[in-house]
């Protein structure tokens, strides 16, 4: 995984889009601002945050280092704190629609000892993440639409390719389902949609009308055969199956 900005940046720029690659250690706050003023100059204003960048270490307390502790928490929770909300309201003032949109999972049915005992160092940095959005979501209230998006199963990116070796990426799905979901939510109106936290496939099932056909196109896997991702409560699992009851997936 390169840390070069430069591939997903020709990337957006072969779409037909326009780029800023920017090297930035999100740890650093003067690092996060001078990028923001940076991007603020070229494109006339910072109109959507999203936070993705996570560290992650599932171990037990007993085996995680204070270092990766401290490189967890500074980079999820911290980093997702430092959102550049006053080019956010900037942007509300022109009527831009802004939004702040975190990858980070949901907090109803996950705070319990069950959930965080999984990994406590790793569980208290990103669900650092879900508390973020969930303060800035009730302070931008009515100004800047902040919501946080959480993915049903695993994601095959690098990091899992890590963590479950090439053959798991198998039983994940492609990232483009991460991506339609976002691009639904950042274009829903920011001054009434806010402190929501979305999964994936509910999100895509119900407010883009997405059937089990659609679905599978993300995967080369049937749904039961798909690796769930971490922080995935009962009720997230309810209406799931309720959704998917009224229109099975089609081998």
């Amino acid at each position: 995984m390169s840390p070069s900005p430069q591939r997903p940046a020709e990337e957006v720029e072969k779409a037909g889009g326009k780029a800023l690659p920017l090297v930035v250690d999100i740890r650093d706050a003067e690092q996060i601002h001078n990028a923001m003023e940076e991007t603020a100059s070229k494109f006339g204003g910072v109109d959507i945050v999203i936070n993705n960048a996570s560290a992650i270490n599932l171990a037990k307390s007993t085996e995680t280092s204070v270092k990766s502790y401290d490189l967890m928490n500074s980079i999820n929770a911290r980093g997702t704190y430092l959102a550049a909300v006053p080019h956010l309201l900037r942007s509300a003032e022109r009527g831009r629609n802004p939004h702040i949109l975190t990858f980070a999972p949901p907090l109803e049915g996950n705070l319990n000892p069950k959930t965080f005992g999984q990994a406590t160092a790793y569980s208290m940095a990103k669900f650092g993440m879900s508390l973020a959005t969930l303060g800035l979501a009730g302070e931008l209230k009515g100004k800047v639409g902040v919501n946080a998006l959480w993915p049903l199963t695993y994601i095959s990116t690098e990091a899992i390719r890590l963590i479950l070796s090439e053959e798991g990426r198998e039983f994940a799905r492609d990232p483009s389902i991460m991506a339609d979901a976002a691009f639904g939510m950042l274009n829903l109106p920011s001054t009434s949609y806010t402190g929501n936290f979305e999964i994936d496939e509910i999100f895509l099932r119900k407010q883009l009308g997405y059937t089990s056909k659609k679905l599978a196109e993300y995967s080369n896997c049937k749904f039961s055969e798909l690796h769930e991702d971490l922080f995935i409560p009962q009720n997230v699992w309810d209406e799931i199956n309720r959704l998917r009851s009224a229109d099975p997936e089609v081998d």
